[in-house]
């Protein structure tokens, strides 16, 4: 599959401004309109407004950075509940998104108004929420029910043609310059291009003819997902007079463990042992991210700072059936207060207890 950067003809330091100005010639190279019928063109057209889609969004172009295609989705089957937003674009989908970064629909006056700037597919505004998570539901991946409040177009709302642009989406001027008569289409300013309004508001709706309403939906979250990932569901945003919604993006966070700590797909415990264990050695139980414990054995003589490795009893990759570790830190415990007693019997072993030679180690900077 092609590198991204590739495809926009940049380097993977390139700056915001270098991304969105190499995006903007290659679209107006391979406009449809200028390359009628031209598959190629248009195949080149959707990739370079993919590319940028994700090239554009500094959190879509860390994934990509870090993770590949399979970062943010490309390639994959990602539907109706894509999970970190896939990138499958439509014609329509890339000039509603990005046809303001040419600040004033370019297409318009340097393809003489084009049939692609009238009615406008317009969507509903997204809405996000924050899902708190366990270690353990997201070891194991879980359903949830939320609720959420969205916009929808209450009932008996009548739509009709916008009156200011007759329900075409777009107004169109005509300039008389030297060269002639000049034809410049924009969006309908009233309408936003869908071409509609609301003709009757019923009573309790607001201006733009919605009503509030409570939803109680089941997200599916796989098992491994990290603070900050996300996931969107398409259509469950905000409704839009048009009737395409907008979308529903979950932000996934995570509740910290009493004992573990996470780093990426492994995790982290510190232990702590008596001195007779770290001499003898020994068996503990460790709690671990499904909510259960396993035994873990101490070998006899082991130093504290220690690092133990449990393969396999990390969180799951994503995209992946295998597991992350679990990382067990010794930390030997030195008592503060013994009893006489003790102390005695502590100082009769003293030359027994591993003599130290040579207590000074050399350390590497």
């Amino acid at each position: 599959m092609k590198d991204l950067y590739e495809i926009l003809g940049v380097s993977k330091q390139a700056t915001e401004d270098e991304i969105k100005k190499s995006y903007r010639k290659l679209a107006l190279k391979y406009h449809p309109d200028k390359n009628p019928d031209d598959k190629v063109a248009e195949a080149k057209f959707k990739e370079a407004a993919e590319a940028y889609s994700v090239l554009s969004d500094q959190s879509k172009r860390s994934r990509y950075d870090q993770f590949g295609h399979a970062g943010v989705g490309i390639g994959d089957n990602a539907g109706q509940a894509g999970f970190s937003g896939g990138v499958h674009m439509s014609m329509d989908d890339i000039f509603s998104q990005f046809g303001d970064i040419f600040g004033g629909s370019p297409f318009e006056s340097f393809f003489g108004g084009s049939s692609r700037t009238g009615r406008r597919r317009t969507k509903g505004s997204d809405i996000q929420i924050k899902l708190k998570l366990t270690f353990e539901e997201i070891a194991k991946g879980i359903e949830k029910k939320v609720k959420i409040k969205r916009s929808v177009v209450a009932k008996g709302a009548e739509l009709i043609n916008c009156p200011t642009c007759n329900g075409q989406g777009q107004v169109t001027t005509i300039q008389n310059t030297i060269l002639g008569q000049m034809r410049s289409a924009s969006l309908c300013p009233h309408c936003n291009g869908s071409g509609k309004r609301i003709g009757n508001r019923p009573p309790g709706s607001g201006p733009d003819g919605m009503v509030k309403k409570e939803e109680t939906l089941k997200i599916k979250i796989p098992a491994g997902v990290e603070e900050g990932n996300y996931m969107t569901l398409n259509g469950q945003g905000n409704d839009d007079i048009s009737g395409t919604p907008g979308d529903l993006i979950v932000v996934f966070e995570e509740i910290n463990h009493k004992y573990l700590v996470r780093d990426g797909e492994h995790v982290i415990v510190e232990l702590h042992i008596s001195f007779p264990t770290a001499v003898f050695g020994g068996k503990v139980e460790i709690p671990t991210v499904d909510g259960g414990k396993v035994s873990l054995k101490i070998p006899s003589g082991i130093q504290s700072g220690q690092v133990l490795r449990m393969k396999g009893k990390g969180f799951p990759r994503m995209r992946s059936s295998s597991k992350g570790d679990q990382l067990v830190k010794i930390q030997v415990n030195t008592p503060k207060r013994i009893s006489r007693k003790a102390k005695k019997t502590i100082e009769s072993l003293n030359n027994e207890l591993n003599p130290i030679d040579n207590p000074f180690q050399k350390i590497d900077l």
